[in-house]
């Protein structure tokens, strides 16, 4: 690709419930306070249109794309619309025009854009989505993988999201030696299905990351761990709950704390306090997950995204593409794969 003197991201303006409103409001504030240029894939007119509302914001460009995949769609209705805003926005970043996409639509269809379009790393059977969850010790998070890409799984499928995250978690998290642990129902080895077992066996045999055992439910927060891998299954059921739950409870809170004289003078002190508790707690302060395993940066938002959320997945995206995460996972992988090579 060709060296850019200023980050460039793909953005699917036409991707996500909120589209293209809320995706444009926060590709503007994106462009406005950080070092990135954000190009606007989707219909011109209704992108525009948006975009009059925010003056005559600089930093942003407009894309053009004849068709969208909606939520409805198949994932493999990609390659019926080769003009559809994901597609386009893929192509950017084949061509070096961009270094990052970034979708809060069809999660399926993005991911197969991606194969599709950019490729898998070499020796990557199946890539997977890295969600970054916070635990119960501040400043500290964990990525889980994988959150939906794909929802059945072969052992060693696991054992190659281990590798992913724990790469990731080094480059982006700065975690010199992360903890790798097996999504499970029981701590010991013993326990689980037939795929837990045979992956539990792959990564305690793995030399290239630290896995320390299974994490149980309640181990997912806890902090212990720096990567959990489980199943796309699983690990979107688990994401969604996470969802609901810090909803639930930032609802509750902003019920419950204002009632009578003294809630409302306590919630005037507390303030700060539960702006930070939002912020550790809210899916929207993340973003989206880094699609890790194919031949460029991709981050897929949530499907209910709104401006804060897109903000942040494209933040996401130019800390990627600063640290290089998608090049030392092929620089890993061609490394193996030239061993084996030579010891063949």
């Amino acid at each position: 690709m060709a060296a850019l003197t200023r980050g460039k991201v793909a953005l699917d303006a036409m991707g996500g419930d909120h589209a293209p409103q809320e995706i444009v409001a926060g590709a503007v504030r994106a462009a406005a306070e950080l070092d990135v240029e954000v190009l606007l894939v989707g219909d011109p007119t209704q992108i525009e249109a948006c975009l009059t509302q925010h003056g005559s914001p600089s930093g942003v460009t407009v894309v053009p794309a004849a068709d969208v995949i909606s939520m409805h769609d198949e994932a493999t209705d990609v390659r019926k619309k080769p003009n559809a805003s994901i597609n386009v926005a893929m192509n950017l970043v084949k061509t070096g025009e961009a270094q990052a996409v970034v979708s809060a639509g069809h999660s399926g269809a993005a991911m197969a854009s991606a194969l599709f379009r950019l490729g898998r790393v070499k020796g990557i059977d199946r890539p997977a989505i890295g969600a970054i969850f916070p635990t119960q010790m501040a400043g500290k998070s964990v990525i889980i993988l994988d959150v939906g890409a794909n929802v059945d799984c072969r052992p060693k499928y696991l054992d190659q999201f281990a590798v992913m995250g724990s790469v990731y978690s080094q480059c982006i998290l700065d975690v010199e030696t992360p903890k790798v642990g097996l999504l499970n129902i029981g701590e010991e080895a013993s326990k689980g299905n037939e795929l837990a077992l045979q992956a539990y066996k792959l990564l305690a045999a793995n030399e290239a990351i630290n896995f320390v055992g299974n994490a149980e439910g309640r181990d997912v927060l806890s902090g212990e761990f720096d990567v959990i891998v489980c199943d796309g299954f699983v690990g979107n059921v688990l994401l969604k709950f996470a969802e609901a739950i810090g909803g639930a409870l930032l609802q509750t809170m902003k019920e419950e704390l204002p009632y009578g004289v003294r809630g409302q003078i306590g919630c005037g002190i507390l303030k700060p306090n539960l702006k930070r508790l939002k912020q550790r707690i809210d899916h929207a302060e993340h973003g989206g997950g880094l699609l890790l395993g194919v031949n460029g940066v991709c981050i897929i938002g949530h499907g209910s995204s709104e401006a804060p959320s897109i903000f942040n997945a494209i933040q996401m995206a130019q800390v990627a593409i600063e640290h290089q995460v998608q090049d030392r996972i092929q620089s890993y992988y061609r490394q193996t794969l030239a061993s084996a090579s030579r010891s063949s």
